[in-house]
């Protein structure tokens, strides 16, 4: 049992740290930097307060709060973490209606003072914040992809709409196309064998069918448009920056993947049908690397998002609701493979099959796989065991 709490609200350039005592009274408030020697110097300041343990509480747990959780993990400290939604559903129950650092900080020092079901954070190796990070920005990377997509199918259609249908802009060769031709007249002229053979110039997969595509939908439009040329412009720098985007994206696999398979659970995960190494670099970046943190499959399903919880009022029982509190990445990366794993791994189609004819829709069936699914890797990672699928069924 700790003597002290120390709650710390965290901010962009400096953080306010409130320490209570047992009796929830306040010993220390101070404004703190978010600076090495600063934050060295608070971590001093409340050890000499009391020299038992003392507990820190913080309400972010990785981002503008890093700094300060790898001075307190190098002193040894321990640190329990409180979600922003908690802090701000828990203000409302202390006195006062503003709101100050200075009184944050005080909320978060004291709901872990009061709460027994708070876990503490442990320290992610190296390779499992190295996946946090590229994971992260590979999704940035996708979104922004995916964005720029929409926006040139808009353009396009604009102007020669015939091109749009005929294209599939998530595959690399129509961009390519557009990088250099993008009006009807303008590929008319090309003709559908030098526009193959321009396109397999840049090795792109089936150039003839793509051209062929393409010579099809010009023939099909000889009304120039007005402003076709300006928003032809405008289509060509959008394929090359999707060209980008893609470049970026085949850098980032390459690198999670090398990255992922440097982890010591590596073979065991991907191991699990419908999980690869980005999928499980998403779960290991979204678990921390390390799973004791979660004493059983049940714990790593509510984290995820994939345990109902109860939402029963007087006469209304065994209703059971998605809960609000989990972590979107997890519930990603479990959601995204059990799907997968629907269409090569028997067994989850056999549950998938299952869970259908009960009547549950299609999302509901693949969130149920899921939560199966977290049971064996849970296992899985425990035992150190790769997947070996169910056994055969005696005739």
């Amino acid at each position: 049992m700790p003597d002290l709490w120390a709650g710390v609200d965290i901010g962009k350039r400096h953080h306010h740290c409130v320490v209570l005592n047992a009796d929830g009274e306040r010993l220390l408030s101070r404004r703190v930097g978010n600076d090495e020697t600063e934050l060295l110097q608070l971590v001093g300041d409340v050890l000499d307060i009391s020299s038992e343990d003392v507990l820190w509480a913080i309400d972010m747990n990785h981002g503008l709060a890093a700094l300060l959780i790898g001075v307190l993990l190098n002193h040894g400290q321990p640190i329990a973490y409180l979600t922003g939604r908690t802090i701000h559903q828990a203000s409302a129950t202390y006195r006062g209606g503003g709101k100050t650092d200075a009184r944050d900080a005080f909320v978060i020092a004291d709901q872990a003072r009061i709460r027994r079901d708070l876990s503490l954070l442990r320290p992610g190796d190296e390779i499992a914040v190295a996946l946090r990070i590229l994971t992260a920005r590979r999704l940035d990377v996708v979104r922004d992809r995916t964005r720029q997509i929409n926006r040139l199918r808009a353009q396009l259609l604009e102007f020669f709409p015939a091109l749009e249908r005929a294209l599939d802009l998530t595959n690399q060769g129509p961009i390519t196309l557009l990088t250099g031709y993008q009006t009807p007249s303008a590929i008319r002229r090309m003709g559908a064998k030098r526009l193959e053979a321009w396109l397999k110039n840049r090795k792109v997969v089936g150039a003839a069918a793509l051209a062929s595509k393409a010579v099809t939908a010009a023939q099909g439009q000889h009304t120039t448009l007005p402003g076709e040329k300006l928003a032809a412009e405008f289509v060509g720098r959008l394929a090359h920056a999707v060209r980008t985007y893609n470049a970026e994206v085949d850098e980032l696999d390459a690198r999670i993947a090398a990255r992922f398979s440097q982890h010591r659970d590596a073979e065991v995960i991907v191991s699990m049908p419908g999980l690869g190494p980005i999928l499980g670099a998403e779960f290991i970046a979204a678990t921390g690397g390390d799973l004791t943190v979660f004493e059983s499959p049940d714990r790593l399903a509510g984290f995820a998002g994939l345990a109902p919880v109860a939402w029963d009022s007087g006469t209304v029982s065994g209703n059971l609701h998605r809960p609000r509190r989990y972590h979107r990445g997890l519930q990603r990366a479990l959601f995204l493979s059990a799907l997968m794993s629907i269409r090569f791994c028997p067994a989850s189609r056999a549950y998938y099959d299952r869970k259908r004819k009960e009547g549950k829709g299609h999302k509901q069936a693949v969130l149920c796989l899921a939560r199966r699914r977290t049971n064996v890797l849970w296992a899985m990672i425990r035992d150190r065991a790769p997947y070996r699928g169910a056994p055969p069924t005696p005739s």
